[in-house]
């Protein structure tokens, strides 16, 4: 069994024993822990808390919010819900925290205690350290029965996220409804079998083929939206003949498109499409207002075709270290107009600044509708790159850190970043090594416009740490 506590939050297995892995206990614990520190010294405290459909969460939801009202905190529990729709809640109702409860991709004996701050977005790393710190030290005190906390339940916010979407100004609504799109969804049986038929048809997508769309979380296959877990919904694009497939993970931030062909879109290029789109059409009347600029963002380990996007688009582009909360903060002092991770997760701050695949389709489903294209068209209007993907395990005694300064000094001629472990970079290729912090692990990307030679790079990079140790 296993249980992970890091500063974004506490995810792991159901069942076993307390302090190994995600049990009742546990749960109160650490939610006692947020809650108290996001109460502070507020007279009047509110956190909005939603789940995924996984076994678990009807569990984990009823001793969170019973937690929560024994601090004496008001919880709004939008029940079955997504990750952006929570973070969409905490900001409407100006709530001064949030919790969702979802193990995201991971597989269904997983869950986990997702913790926001008042900005409807994931705390600090500071903030996660004190949380951590409060949990063991045991040091809580709950409220008396006349200040106990009030559990009021919402099931209205998904409409309220998919209205303020519709919002948008890059949002054409007539253009995809005239396009009579036929669409397939895949929702692993999560929560995005209400979110997303619910968007498509606001959006004026009348025939929608519902694969795996019964929120009872009893996922159909591994729900980690990657190649190899797409081949049904693939299938069911071409069998039916559908402009594109959709599929979300559990939680629904982030987003993987298939063609018509039945060929994937590939995650990496989710983004790159979006803000392609975002790029080109955005105002400048309109960035002026949302005080942005014409400037986009990735992790270090996503694909480069996004700074060749920007370039062609007269923008800027930046990097920064893999995890949402660190490519947020570099939008944020960036002012950048769009952003997120090469894993299908889009951030479009004139929404909010969270993985959105509820907005990510509706500026997609723009996109192809302006672009007169069919989807395998519009995807082999992109740069094509290769990400290959390797690890390399080594022996505990192993100084990491003092290997990654001999890789510098043997690569010191070429661009490096140390922002996130270490990326090299070779004109238009490059490799980014990362350390696990749980195991004596390397995680190793290269990428390359040729398959062959992202493998052959990654491969190189574990002869030259072999050499180096």
């Amino acid at each position: 069994m296993t249980l992970i506590k890091s500063i974004s939050g506490i995810r792991g297995t159901i069942g076993g024993k307390a302090g190994d892995s995600l049990t009742p206990i546990d749960i109160v614990k650490y939610t006692s822990a947020f809650g108290s520190l996001i109460k502070g010294k507020h007279k009047n405290c509110k956190i909005v808390l939603g789940r995924d459909a996984r076994l678990s969460g009807d569990m984990l939801n009823r001793l969170v919010s019973a937690t929560l009202s024994g601090l004496g905190i008001d919880v709004l529990d939008l029940g079955l819900s997504t990750t952006p729709t929570v973070e969409m809640a905490v900001m409407m109702e100006n709530a001064q925290g949030g919790i969702i409860l979802t193990a995201s991709h991971n597989p269904k004996q997983w869950n986990a205690l997702k913790l926001l701050n008042s900005s409807g977005e994931f705390i600090s790393d500071a903030f996660g350290k004190k949380v951590l710190a409060l949990a063991e030290s045991g040091e809580i005190v709950f409220a008396e029965v006349d200040t106990l906390g009030k559990i009021t339940e919402s099931n209205e916010y998904i409409k309220k996220h998919i209205d303020e979407i519709l919002k948008l100004d890059l949002v054409d609504v007539n253009a995809i409804k005239e396009k009579k799109f036929k669409i397939v969804v895949d929702a692993v049986n999560s929560s995005g079998g209400i979110a997303v038929p619910m968007l498509l048809k606001a959006l004026g997508v009348d025939d929608i083929v519902e694969l795996y769309c019964t929120p009872d979380g009893k996922f159909p296959h591994n729900p980690e939206p990657l190649p190899e877990n797409l081949s049904t919904i693939s299938a069911e694009v071409k069998r039916v003949g559908a402009d594109l497939g959709i599929a979300v993970d559990p939680d629904v931030d982030r987003l993987a498109l298939v063609s018509e062909d039945g060929s994937l879109f590939g995650e990496e290029y989710t983004l790159v499409s979006i803000a392609d789109y975002v790029l080109k059409n955005i105002s400048d009347a309109e960035l002026k207002k949302l005080h942005l600029k014409k400037h986009t963002v990735s992790n270090l380990s996503s694909t480069r075709a996004l700074a060749d996007i920007a370039e062609k688009n007269n923008a800027s582009y930046s990097a920064s270290a893999v995890g949402e909360v660190n490519v947020v903060n570099e939008m944020k002092e960036t002012h950048s107009v769009i952003g997120g991770e090469g894993n299908g997760g889009i951030i479009y701050p004139a929404l909010h600044y969270g993985r959105d695949a509820m907005v990510g389709i509706a500026l997609f489903l723009s996109h192809l509708a302006k672009s007169n294209k069919i989807c395998s068209m519009l995807r082999a209007s992109y740069p094509n790159y290769f990400i290959a993907k390797k690890k390399i395990d080594l022996d505990d005694s192993i100084n990491i850190d003092e290997l990654f300064i001999k890789l510098k000094e043997k690569y010191k001629k070429q661009p490096l970043n140390s922002t996130d472990g270490l990326k090299i970079e070779f004109e238009k290729e490059w490799v980014h090594l990362r350390k696990s912090n749980t195991e004596p692990i390397i995680r190793i990307y290269a990428e390359s416009a040729s398959e062959s030679t992202a493998k052959h790079l990654a491969e190189k990079m574990i002869m030259d740490i072999k050499h180096l140790i």
